[in-house]
């Protein structure tokens, strides 16, 4: 099937899950992310876009749930600042039986000024989160909060997302300068989450 729009890739596949593609903003500048070092390809993907998709632009690409696993909202932007189409899309997912995840910096409540998480409990299953430090002073320096208050609000995000999506998911690199990993892993664990060690350079 052509999964692309105009040349913008808005779906793509790994392994068995299918990844929606719906924003190339975002609220960090991470100094790893390979879209700041010159490339915004995972795999054999091309992954930048011209544009901010509608829901009515992706739901025809979506195919039968049966044959995925999940679906992922997941590109090289943060999938919560396209708030309407992430709803819209998963909603039809979810109507159609299958299962959603959503890979964020945990910074949509800090973006919308308000708590997101009521409206995600509608139709996500699981939300993997970034953490990928253990202090305020390390998340300055390799994630680049554009946002005030970046920090506070990942964390406040990470200790509320467990009453409102079932599985909570939260990452840390292992590689970044100065990142603890067991220091992460502790913060993940206070707040009620799974935790996922990821390294530095692996991508998808």
């Amino acid at each position: 099937m052509n999964n692309t729009t105009s040349n913008n890739t808005l779906v793509y596949d790994i392994r068995n899950s299918r990844y929606l593609n719906i924003t190339g903003r975002c609220t960090l500048r991470c100094a790893f992310c390979p879209k700041h070092n010159g490339s915004k390809q995972v795999h054999e993907y091309q992954l930048a876009l011209d544009h901010q998709p509608t829901a009515a632009e992706i739901i025809p690409l979506l195919g039968d749930v049966a044959q995925f696993d999940e679906y992922v909202f997941c590109g090289y932007g943060e999938p919560t600042l396209n708030l309407d189409t992430l709803l819209g899309v998963a909603a039809e997912i979810k109507r159609r039986g299958g299962k959603v995840r959503v890979n964020t910096d945990g910074l949509g409540n800090l973006f919308h000024r308000r708590n997101i998480l009521p409206e995600l409990s509608t139709c996500v299953d699981a939300l993997s989160v970034s953490l990928n430090a253990q202090n305020e002073a390390l998340y300055q320096q390799h994630c680049h909060p554009k946002l005030k208050g970046s920090w506070q609000a990942v964390n406040e995000f990470i200790r509320l997302a467990p009453a409102y999506v079932a599985d909570v998911q939260v990452s840390a690199i292992d590689g970044l300068e100065g990142v603890d990993i067991a220091a992460c892993q502790a913060i993940v664990a206070a707040a009620g989450c799974r935790f996922k060690h990821r390294h530095l350079g692996a991508i998808g």
